[in-house]
């Protein structure tokens, strides 16, 4: 009986470092599957080169994060929880319950959560960023446009929780645009052609083809959208490791990107477009060319 509560207090009393520590941590299955598919038994922290079939934005994403958290000297090990996980990832944030979302928040809506959240540098920078106009395959409207001036005839799909994606949109001479806040129902209503398209990241490794269950989607072959905002990784001010956790991913994303290896991660992905090969749809000179004279 001594011997057990002797090992239970060096139990207690035996530093974070020497312990193995997990951390659970909240994604959306299909982020998981091709999160798992793309490493393909690789540790994240080994990855140097992200070109390669399965890659996505959030799986950079996920990657990033977890080499900027080592770099900066966070020692715990993750444990994912997966499921149809959206803005539920918020609401547990704010509560303390979750540690990090591994997925990047738009600037405008981290900002929003400020009390709640520790909000990092910017991983995707202003003007970086750049979105896939994604339809039905047979949606001939969405697929042939060739000026902004074609859009006078197409609806959309998005949610004004998403600011910058909710703002993008506004700013282009839409038919009309459809709120729905759940990302999985946008994307069914688009696959039915029930609405003609939405803003998603591209996919090259996929040919720019999104596919999940029923859901079949794909983006304008030479268009790409242009959403002026900077997306940023968010910690919990309130999870017990939050602080520790955002000063260790500050200090890591300030040396991968001294290093180079932010940008470098998401062109190797196909993330960060060619320009020279597509062109973007609502920048001033395609504004300029679509206006009447």
């Amino acid at each position: 009986m001594r011997a057990f509560f002797y090992a239970l207090i060096l139990t207690v009393l035996l530093p974070a470092q020497g312990r193995e520590q997990s951390i659970d941590i909240y994604l959306r299955d299909d982020v998981y599957t091709d999160y798992v598919a793309f490493l393909a038994g690789r540790s994240p922290l080994a990855v140097s080169d992200f070109s390669g079939k399965r890659v996505r934005r959030d799986v950079v994403d996920m990657i990033v994060a977890q080499q900027a958290l080592r770099l900066g000297g966070f020692e715990y090990t993750f444990n994912y929880r997966v499921g149809k996980i959206n803005f539920r990832n918020t609401r547990l944030l704010e509560q303390g319950k979750l540690l990090i979302s591994f997925d990047t928040y738009w600037r405008a809506d981290a900002l929003i959560l400020s009390e709640a959240v520790f909000v990092s540098d910017a991983v995707i920078r202003q003007g970086e960023y750049y979105a896939g106009i994604y339809s039905h395959p047979d949606n001939t409207r969405v697929q042939s446009i060739t000026s902004l001036a074609d859009m006078t005839a197409l609806t959309a799909v998005s949610t004004p929780r998403w600011r910058s994606d909710w703002r993008t949109l506004q700013a282009l001479p839409l038919k009309r645009m459809i709120k729905e806040d759940e990302w999985l129902s946008q994307a069914r209503m688009v696959s039915m052609q029930w609405v003609d398209f939405m803003l998603m990241p591209l996919m090259p490794q996929y040919n720019n083809h999104y596919q999940l269950d029923n859901i079949s989607l794909k983006a304008h072959p030479h268009f790409v959208v242009q959403i002026k905002d900077s997306r940023h990784f968010v910690v919990s001010r309130n999870h017990p490791q939050g602080q520790q956790a955002f000063k260790a991913l500050q200090k890591g994303l300030a040396k991968l990107r001294e290093q180079g290896r932010i940008r470098a991660a998401y062109e190797q992905a196909g993330f960060i477009p060619d320009l020279t090969q597509m062109a973007v749809l609502n920048s001033p000179l395609e504004r300029q060319k679509s206006s009447p004279e």
